[in-house]
């Protein structure tokens, strides 16, 4: 069906435009199943909801917390989530996405210790929580921009990305490097536990490096070809950090489980099917993980540079998608419900339900209610009515004059290497808009 923007005025309008589409997604009005506490490898979350890591790109040069880095934790915090998961953090300099991005050293590592004990203090004496913080650790690959124009360091060229301009070969990671990689993952978590991090996420999702890697089949050597190959530098990342994690420290993972693109350029897919999902390698994926101690993954789907209407449905964006945005949502949560369903002792979090904008909370509770997860997680409502949680947990529902309206401006201002928040609801980041607008 064409493309359709969002309209809903109740939750049976919603459920008879599923029915009118064919599709299904898990809806429950039972919400206080999103007030029941969950325990992760020793850690008591308050409740079913995550803040997910959404960039901010406003760190300083050397890598630390900025104004608008601590302002946005500030909102975060007091919103009431149960689990705050820190955007990303480079583990590289030259894999930072931005100038802007977080980079954790031996130099900023006081500085993550500072927000993280600011977080802390604010939940507790906002909502007398006390938030489990994971830091997402990332090397940004063929998306690496430190300088603020693009240095890409990729795992094999793609020509669906790189049409008839493929990258350079010195631009292709070495395995050597990707072996020196799999170690600073390692030095990263004993940092991560320095500042006072309760877990860490060795970051495999959004064609970042090591999702990249999950879909070298092209690739020669011991990092592509075959699916043990494509999995190497992920499970050795993961073991490496896992190395270093003291008792009860959370080694996770936010990982795509399915790209979008067809084999041999995408993860998720089976050779001859096009784009249609096929979870066999991600199930047998995070079983190995499993295997490894992994006892929480944070599921995602999807490219948000080059097919984003497959992670983040919208109204709004750079090209009309080719599907109604409920079948977006509805991909999202059979894919990670089969995740899910496969592993019921392990704790899955979702993602993907702000499209729905005030009827999220009746997805969440559905997906968690039916067993598609364990937790729901929120990215760009998160940055437009952080909230949110507070409303619906105060009030029994969410404002719909405050809600995000997947229109992508704060997509927008990441790509342009600028600080990035809700352009609609935040006047601060409505100001950078113009700003970038006026620069072209």
């Amino acid at each position: 069906m064409k493309h359709e923007k969002f309209h809903y005025k109740s939750l049976e309008e919603v459920r008879e435009k599923e029915r009118e589409l064919g599709v299904e997604f898990p809806l429950s009005e039972r919400l206080e199943v999103l007030k029941e506490p969950l325990t992760v490898a020793g850690h008591r979350i308050a409740n079913r909801i995550a803040i997910q890591p959404m960039e901010g790109s406003d760190g300083t040069a050397e890598g630390r917390p900025g104004e608008l880095t601590k302002k946005r934790y500030e909102r975060f915090a007091k919103s009431g989530a149960g689990l705050i998961w820190l955007e990303a953090v480079s583990i590289a300099q030259e894999g930072r996405a931005t100038p802007g991005q977080l980079y954790i050293t031996e130099e900023t590592l006081d500085s993550f210790k500072a927000l993280v004990e600011e977080i802390r203090e604010t939940a507790w004496r906002e909502n007398h929580i006390q938030p489990v913080i994971i830091m997402q650790a990332t090397h940004s690959g063929r998306y690496s921009k430190p300088h603020g124009y693009p240095e890409p360091i990729i795992a094999y060229n793609n020509p669906l990305f790189e049409k008839d301009k493929p990258i350079a070969g010195e631009n292709i990671i070495t395995d050597d490097r990707l072996m020196e990689m799999e170690e600073r993952y390692g030095q990263v978590t004993r940092m991560a536990q320095e500042a006072g991090f309760d877990g860490i996420d060795i970051k495999c999702c959004h064609r970042y490096l090591n999702c990249e890697l999950l879909s070298a089949y092209t690739r020669p050597g011991a990092y592509g070809g075959s699916f043990e190959n494509r999995t190497r530098f992920f499970r050795n990342a993961y073991s490496s950090a896992k190395s270093q994690a003291k008792e009860n420290f959370i080694v996770t993972s936010r990982m795509n489980i399915y790209d979008g693109f067809p084999y041999p350029y995408g993860f998720g897919v089976s050779e001859g099917k096009g784009t249609e999902p096929d979870m066999t390698e991600p199930v047998r994926l995070v079983g190995m993980l499993m295997e490894l101690g992994m006892e929480l993954v944070d599921i995602t789907i999807g490219n948000p540079y080059v097919n984003p209407h497959v992670n983040r449905p919208y109204d709004m964006g750079a090209y009309e998608p080719p599907e109604h945005p409920f079948e977006g949502v509805a991909r999202m949560y059979q894919c990670t419900g089969q995740i899910a369903k496969a592993y019921p002792h392990l704790a899955v979090i979702s993602s993907g339900p702000s499209y729905l904008r005030q009827f999220s909370p009746y997805l969440a509770a559905g997906a968690v209610e039916q067993g598609y997860c364990s937790m729901v997680g929120f990215g760009r409502e998160s940055f437009a009515y952080p909230e949110f949680i507070h409303d619906l947990f105060e009030k029994g529902s969410m404002e719909p004059a405050k809600c995000c309206i997947t229109c992508g401006k704060c997509a927008e201002l990441l790509r342009a290497s600028t600080p990035a928040g809700c352009v609609i609801r935040n006047p601060e980041y409505a100001k950078i808009y113009r700003e970038m607008q006026k620069k072209g």
